[in-house]
């Protein structure tokens, strides 16, 4: 899952940023509202955590400039403003939920759960590939009903590709969905992640899952 944070304070995003990320997000931030709309614009997000008072256009205005381009991204609106008056607007203009600062981290990463759930149009919260399990509430990870350890880049690497279980995804995809945007293409750190989760996922397995496909990219199926 890839979220951007659209925050002008600082500590603040970076706060968030290191947070999401030790749970296995990639993150980008924004630092004003004018390169926020940018950022939705060209990039692919799972969801946008956007604050309210931002510098060139604020929250408010860039929720609804997205809303009338016809973007769904789900929006978790974080700002100091907690009033009854300023929920509504927020929500009004299009946000999918609004959370006042300050705030606790687990709160916060329940809330993109819940949102992301929606937007799944799930209400499962595990993935099934087969006997292949992963629970995104607790991140554990099985086959076969054996656990399986994994490092958070790890499972946001399997989280992928078994949300699109029987399809190519190319390094391209994956940079955008398991990487931030500073991620170096040039590098070979995802055939690095693919052979880490092979070891993991279908050593002493029979039958293997994650497949190369080769010129094009990497696929999860049960045979």
């Amino acid at each position: 899952m890839r979220i951007l944070v659209v925050e002008d304070e600082k500590k603040v995003a970076d706060f968030i940023k290191r947070g999401l990320k030790e749970e296995g997000y990639a993150v980008d931030c924004a630092c004003d509202g004018e390169e926020g709309l940018f950022s939705v614009r060209d990039n692919e997000y799972d969801l946008v955590i956007l604050d309210l008072m931002l510098p060139k256009v604020d929250g408010l205005m860039l929720c609804k400039k997205l809303r009338s381009e016809k973007n769904n991204t789900p929006i978790i609106m974080l700002t100091a403003r907690d009033s009854v008056q300023d929920k509504v607007k927020g929500l009004d203009a299009g946000a999918n939920d609004y959370l006042p600062k300050p705030f606790a981290f687990e709160e916060l990463l329940a809330r993109i759960r819940a949102v992301l759930r929606v937007k799944n149009s799930a209400s499962s919260t595990v993935l099934r590939v087969g006997p292949l399990v992963l629970n995104m509430i607790t991140h554990k990870v099985t086959r076969e009903g054996k656990e399986i350890e994994l490092s958070s880049k790890e499972y946001a690497l399997l989280e992928y590709l078994m949300r699109n279980q029987g399809a190519v995804v190319t390094r391209t995809m994956i940079s955008e969905h398991v990487w931030d945007i500073n991620f170096d293409t040039f590098t070979n750190v995802i055939d690095v992640y693919i052979n880490y989760l092979r070891n993991k996922v279908d050593q002493g397995f029979k039958v293997k899952m994650i497949h190369t496909v080769r010129g094009r990219g990497y696929t999860l199926k049960e045979e």
